[in-house]
Formats: C-alpha cells, sequence, structure tokens
C-alpha cells in the first residue's frame, strides 16, 4: 500500500540518487573506498544480483521518501514548546536522610534455635548437589600432529605432481567507459559519445576523470572505471579480445558488447611466474600433514565410535587404539572445568544408559578437534548439608536481616516524628544521621544517586508550600527518607542552544512518526486488498 501511495504520489528515485548510496555504504568500501568487486562480491554474498539490490534499494529509499514527506511537514508551536521545555527543564529543590545497613543489632545475640529454626525451614537452600566422576578416553588431533614425519621426497614428489597449482595466474586489470545502450541512447548516440571520450582520451586527459564525467557506470567511474581482473574469461568476449591486443596503459577504440559501447584500458598484465620448489615446500608440507592428520582422525575416530559400542569398558578402548584411561574431577549437572564444562559432555554424563546402567558413552565430539568416550566412576547423590558446616552463613543471613529490620524500624520511626510534627533532632543525632541537601536537582543528575531523582520526581508538592515526604529502600538495602521542598518549572529560555534544538528536533521527530503512523492506519482501512497465491514451480 506504501509502494502504491508513493508512485500515486509521483514520488521517483534517481538512478543517480541510487548509484550514490551504493558507493557511500561503507560495506562496499576497502579502506573507505568504495570498490566495485568487494560491493558486487558482497551483494552475491546476500543474495543479491546488482540489479534486483538497486531495484530492492530504490523501493527502501521510495518508502523512506514518503516517510521523511511527513516528518519533514510536522511542527511545533511555541506554546507547545514551552509546555514541554517546563516539564523537561524543571528541578526540584529537596534534602534527604540515608540509614544505611550498620551495626544497630550487634548488642543483639542469635541464639541457636533461631539458627536451626532457620535451618529446618529453609533446607533447600543448604543442598550438595549431585555429581559424577567418569574415566574417559580422549582423541586429539593434536596428539596426533606430533606423531607425523614427512620425507622430504614426498614433499618434493607432491611438489612436482602439482607443479602447475604454483604458477602465478596470469591476471589482466581494466578499467572502461561505459555508454549503456537501451536506456538513454541508441548504439549509434552510444558509439558518438565513446568518439568523444576517445578524442578527449587521446588529447591527454585522465582516464579517471573523463570516466567520472561520461560513463554511464557510476560504480565503476567512481573508481577511475576500474572492473577488477579477468583470467581471460570474466568480462564480456569483445572486451577480452580487446585486452589481448592491447599494451599496458593502452586505451581501445569503441568496443561494442551486450551491455554498451566501451573504451577500454588495460591496466595490470601478470604473467605466468614459476614458483620455486623452496617457496612452496613450507606450504606443501603443512597441506600433507594436515591431510594425513584428518584421515588419521576420521580412521581412527570410526574406530573409537565401534569399540565403544561393542565393549563395556575403556580398558579394551585404551589397549586397541594405545589411548590414556583418564580420570575426572567431580562435576555436577551445572557442569565443571575445561572439557567438563561442554553440554554434551554433561548431558551424556548423566544420561540413564550412562548413569544408571552403566555402559560406555556414545562419542561425544567436543569440537572438529577433539573426541570422548566415557563411563561412570562414581555418583554422589544430592545431599543437605549439616547444619554445622551451613552455621555461620545461617548467621550472616539472620544478622543481615535483623539489620534491614532495624534500618525499617528506624526509618518509619523518623517518618512518623515528621509527620506528627515532633522534632528529630535527637533521633538523628543518636544515629548519627544527617541532612544531605540538594538544590536545583534534574531529572538526570550523575551526582545524585538515580533511586533517589526517581522517587523525588515522582512526588507532588502540597499546597500552602509545605514540604512533602517520601521514603524508598534502595537497592543496597539503604533506607531513605525525602523532603521534596519545592518543585522549580523548566523554561525554554534556560535551556542550552544544543538543548533546544534537540527538543525541537525530537519532538518534530515524534509527531512526523505520529502523523506518519495516521497516514498508514488511514491507507488500511480505505484499501480494498485482494490476497493472491502465485503457483511456485517445484525446486
Amino acid at each position: 500500500m506504501l509502494r502504491q501511495s508513493a508512485q500515486n504520489s509521483a514520488m521517483t528515485i534517481s538512478n543517480n540518487r541510487i548509484d550514490r548510496s551504493i558507493i557511500e555504504n561503507s560495506q562496499f568500501q576497502i579502506n573507505g573506498t568504495f570498490d566495485s568487486d568487494f560491493a558486487i562480491r558482497t551483494m552475491a554474498s546476500q543474495g543479491f544480483s546488482v540489479p534486483l539490490y538497486r531495484e530492492t534499494l530504490k523501493q527502501q529509499m521510495l518508502l523512506s521518501q514518503l516517510a521523511n514527506a511527513y516528518s519533514s511537514s510536522a511542527f511545533v508551536t511555541d506554546v507547545e514548546l514551552e509546555r514541554i521545555a517546563g516539564l523537561s527543564a524543571q528541578t526540584r529543590d529537596f534534602r534527604y536522610l540515608s540509614i544505611p545497613l550498620g551495626t544497630r543489632t550487634l548488642g543483639t545475640a542469635i541464639t541457636d534455635a533461631e539458627i536451626q529454626a532457620y535451618y529446618d525451614d529453609n533446607q533447600e537452600n543448604f543442598t550438595q548437589p549431585e555429581t559424577v566422576s567418569v574415566r574417559y578416553v580422549m582423541l586429539d588431533k593434536n596428539a596426533i600432529t606430533e606423531e607425523i614425519e614427512l620425507d622430504e621426497a614426498l614433499i618434493r614428489a607432491q611438489y612436482e605432481t602439482e607443479r602447475e597449482a604454483f604458477e602465478g595466474s596470469a591476471e589482466k586489470r581494466a578499467s572502461h567507459i561505459l555508454f549503456e545502450v537501451g536506456g538513454d541512447f541508441t548504439e549509434a548516440q552510444a558509439l558518438e559519445l565513446a568518439a568523444t571520450a576517445k578524442q578527449r582520451l587521446d588529447a591527454g586527459e585522465d582516464f579517471g576523470a573523463v570516466a567520472l564525467d561520461m560513463s554511464t557506470d557510476a560504480i565503476s567511474a567512481e573508481d577511475g572505471g576500474d572492473i577488477g581482473y579477468t583470467d581471460g574469461s570474466a568480462f564480456p568476449e569483445a572486451i577480452e579480445e580487446a585486452l589481448e591486443v592491447l599494451a599496458l596503459n593502452e586505451i581501445s577504440g569503441p568496443v561494442v558488447s551486450e551491455f554498451g559501447v566501451h573504451i577500454v584500458m588495460l591496466t595490470e598484465d601478470s604473467e605466468n611466474v614459476f614458483q620455486s620448489y623452496e617457496e612452496v615446500a613450507e606450504r606443501i608440507e603443512r597441506e600433507l600433514k594436515s591431510s594425513e592428520i584428518e584421515l588419521i582422525y576420521a580412521e581412527r575416530l570410526e574406530d573409537l565410535s565401534n569399540l565403544a559400542f561393542e565393549t563395556g569398558d575403556l580398558q579394551t578402548i585404551s589397549e586397541e587404539l594405545d589411548m590414556n584411561v583418564l580420570i575426572s574431577g567431580a562435576f555436577g549437572r551445572t557442569g565443571g572445568t575445561g572439557i567438563f564444562s561442554s553440554q554434551a559432555l554433561i548431558a551424556a554424563a548423566f544420561s540413564e544408559e550412562v548413569l544408571l546402567e552403566g555402559n560406555n558413552s556414545e562419542v561425544i565430539e567436543l569440537n572438529p578437534s577433539q573426541a570422548v568416550v566415557m563411563n561412570v566412576l562414581e555418583f554422589t547423590e544430592a545431599t543437605i548439608l549439616p547444619l554445622e558446616e551451613v552455621e555461620p552463613e545461617i548467621a550472616v543471613i539472620l544478622r543481615t536481616e535483623m539489620e534491614r529490620q532495624a534500618v525499617q524500624d528506624l526509618s518509619d520511626q523518623i517518618l512518623t516524628a515528621i509527620e506528627n510534627g515532633d522534632s528529630i533532632e535527637q533521633l538523628l543525632a543518636d544515629n548519627e544521621l544527617e541532612w544531605l541537601t540538594e538544590q536545583g536537582s534534574a531529572r538526570v543528575d550523575a551526582s545524585v544517586n538515580r533511586e533517589i531523582l526517581s522517587r523525588v520526581f515522582a512526588m507532588s508538592l502540597p499546597e500552602a508550600d509545605t514540604p512533602a515526604y517520601g521514603n524508598l529502600v534502595l537497592s543496597n538495602d539503604t533506607a531513605v527518607i525525602v523532603e521534596l521542598n519545592s518543585i522549580n518549572t523548566g523554561s525554554i529560555e534556560t535551556l542550552a542552544q544544543i538543548d533546544r534544538e534537540n527538543m525541537v528536533s525530537s519532538m518534530i521527530s515524534d509527531l512526523g512518526n505520529s502523523d506518519f503512523q495516521a497516514y498508514m492506519s488511514n491507507l488500511q482501512q480505505s484499501a480494498d486488498i485482494e490476497s493472491s497465491i502465485l503457483d511456485e514451480a517445484p525446486l
């Protein structure tokens, strides 16, 4: 619907704008510079051909243009601006008391009966989870690597066999100036323009400058006309034939292909360069070793899998495959360290087949280089820890709860006294508390705790200019009493210029988005929508 609306409104996106968007897209750049070859490869990796990408981008830009038409037409009045500024730039004068956890209850002993009662009521919090320790054998590519030694004769034989693979490829690099046929130009017009371009080049003008000025291939024109490398098959046949007869940096006359008329320049020409044995011996050795390791690992992995199924213990596997039987430490269902943090290994260790039936596990491939087979050595059921082991922990829990309650009681006592009009000076002195005053604090103030600010700005000031009181408990269990003394209405005049501009921009954006949402809603309500299912040929 939006696309139809944009078309009905005669909105369009020029090819120039699409080209510019592609050229400026950082995902098509190398070191900050647009690269046409890289752009084409990137588009292909995302499932796009160049024409499909351009069309998709055009539709996106068209819809964005429609949305921008609404956002750019929105405006705010001075009254609205002042009202929002009054709220957003508002400040508040207040003071507050902080009552942190402390040592107020140290004089009160925690009895054995209290500890016992807490232990009895919360035993689920004092359990030792079930654990298992296992015997295991590990197949490791790194260990196989140490077994392999290659004879130099084998490396030389492989070098001779693959000599052609180590010859540098003959490649040519080209730039072009394209005059596309079928759009704005006929072939005759394109040939005439190509002749003009050739005249300018023959007169000494820079190829990249002429490409930028005349070429209809805007993407390559931004890169001096560069269209990348060819091994003799990458470009249209007419261009390949032209490159075959050009000397380095020589420029062709008009060349006609299925894309239009080109002026072509050969910019690089690399001949075959034979690589010596010394240059490639290390790479050949590395590749031969890697192939041998993969082969041995695959064979042993298959043997390990068969033996794990056929035998009931690891000793046979150890003897057959010359692998050490190792023993793990105890670990629970949340895992342990190293390989025992693997979810696949943990699941296997606690599986019915391994844990209850006592069988070997199947081969567990931890990663592409390591595989394990294991069985259970020892299983320990979950147990409740004895009281004497957790008594210190319970004492800390109970003391903390007592301190929280003491802080809350003191906060309630102070707040009640304030509400009754009683003096709290002695109460504050006895508890070493004092008011902290904040004048003109904004909604965002790095010098004041955010939880306190949030509470302050949620409060309303009573009539008759009397203070308002509130309380809260911070995330660190500190109790806070707040006294709000005044609310200072903000003004657009008090805002810095940049803040004022940001506020206007934000309001316009919000209004524009609101208008656009209303427009889309109206389109949906008034549109006649027809659904159709297209027949798709089977893949």
